[in-house]
């Protein structure tokens, strides 16, 4: 996990001012990146941008950030992991270009380069969100990763500066930002129990839809807020429901069998490209299905025992350490327990606030940081089975919404008519 923030501010402003609020800015989320911290500045457009780096890949100096591209065009800071890059760096040696480092953000930065923003992102495998400042062009790109697994907000300062960061704190670092909390995303917060994008909790404060990108000229810079339209702004580069269309649509013409043998080879394609780190990598294993896979699949790829790390309860209805160890001695796993009770998870409830930046109504939020914080003492990257459910229909809702598909066919076509929501609310969502 690293961090990046950046501020534009609508006239030319002094390099050193410029400099000294990224670093405030990235000191904001200097828990997200503690290995490096960096900044960039172009005074003439009145733009920082501000980097705190946890090394994953080539943690030399080589991978500093914010990195420009060889060419002085393009500068970049970058959240995340780019899983094929060994693959892109290949592509881009076969066209002439030459790297210097192992890191993989060098070949995002050569890519964008040669490719743009749009189609190296769609040429790229990986978790990421980004900044990237054109500066022949004069213009400002956020993106996601596809299913928007690294955060990235964005807004307007009273100043009319535009302000974004990995974390809502990097955007309180700047004097503009008044902080209000906004009574709309309070609302879909107690009615989805989250808050989905583009709203977040601070009024005038967006967060930039997955798979989305976000492009800025000179001319909506200084527009500001008032001209802006976070719905309509951000652009789709990739969406699930067309990914899913497209599948539906190719179909598959093999047997059951051949069904599980393509989907083993994806998901140990998948664990091979995540267990590259140059730093040590474990699991969180729960004993539930998917962080057995997960761990199973990590352990079948490893030279020797993966650390993997649960949590147990003194409460045993809460409690599934059982099931967790007894995984962790199949596979021979090195094996660590942290055993909690209602103490300590009441304990932790006045920090959620600061590491979780936005609220939502999750309990697992709770275990979930107590387990984050015993593996690293230990690791520094570490595999989950989180999006298992959500990918192969492991809540029992989504049974439940078949079924009531089902039932809804059987209405006839008047009632059911009257019964169907505002579709606007549907997409505005």
């Amino acid at each position: 996990m690293c961090g990046i923030a950046g501020t534009w501010f609508p006239e030319a402003r002094d390099d050193d001012a410029l400099h000294a609020l990224g670093a405030r800015q990235a000191e904001a989320i200097a828990h997200r990146g503690p290995d490096d911290a960096g900044t960039w500045a172009d005074p003439g457009a009145g733009l920082v941008l501000a980097h705190r780096r946890l090394s994953i890949l080539d943690p030399s100096p080589d991978g500093h950030q914010p990195m420009p591209s060889r060419d002085g065009r393009w500068v970049v800071v970058f959240n995340g992991e780019l899983y094929n890059h060994h693959a892109l760096r290949a592509e881009l040696e076969a066209l002439g270009e030459r790297f210097h480092s192992r890191s993989d953000t060098e070949v995002l930065v050569a890519a964008i380069a040669r490719w743009g923003v749009e189609a190296t992102l769609a040429r790229g495998n990986g978790m990421l969100a980004l900044a990237a400042w054109d500066r022949k062009q004069r213009e400002l790109w956020l993106a996601r990763d596809r299913l928007g697994k690294k955060p990235l907000y964005y807004g307007w300062t009273d100043d009319g500066s535009l302000v974004f960061g990995s974390e809502l704190a990097a955007l309180r670092a700047h004097p503009g930002l008044r902080p209000k909390v906004d009574p709309d995303a309070l609302a879909l917060l107690l009615r989805f129990d989250y808050i989905p994008a583009p709203w977040s909790i601070l009024r005038g404060v967006h967060k930039l839809p997955a798979g989305s990108l976000l492009r800025l000229d000179t001319a909506a810079r200084h527009a500001g807020a008032t001209a802006f339209d976070p719905i309509a702004a951000p652009r789709r580069w990739w969406s699930a429901l067309e990914a899913q269309r497209d599948a539906i649509a190719r179909g598959f013409d093999g047997s059951d069998a051949e069904a599980m043998d393509a989907l083993d080879v994806l998901l140990r394609d998948a664990t091979a490209l995540r267990r590259e780190a140059d730093v040590p990598l474990g699991t969180f294993l729960s004993g539930g299905i998917d962080s057995s896979l997960v761990t199973a699949l990590l352990q079948a790829q490893s030279p020797g025992p993966v650390r993997s790390f649960s949590i147990g309860f003194d409460n045993a209805v809460h409690d599934e350490s059982a099931h967790a160890a007894a995984v962790a001695r199949h596979l021979g796993t090195a094996h660590t327990e942290l055993r909690v009770d209602g103490r300590a998870a009441l304990d932790l409830v006045p920090k959620l606030p600061r590491i979780y930046d936005e609220p939502f109504a999750d309990s697992s939020q709770v275990p979930t940081a107590l387990l984050c914080a015993l593996a690293r003492r230990h690791v520094t990257v570490a595999l989950s089975g989180d999006g298992g459910d959500e990918l192969f229909f492991g809540y029992s809702r989504f049974a439940r919404t078949l079924r009531n598909e089902a039932w809804l066919r059987r209405l006839p076509r008047a009632a059911l008519a009257s019964r169907v929501p505002d579709p606007g609310e549907a997409a505005r969502l």
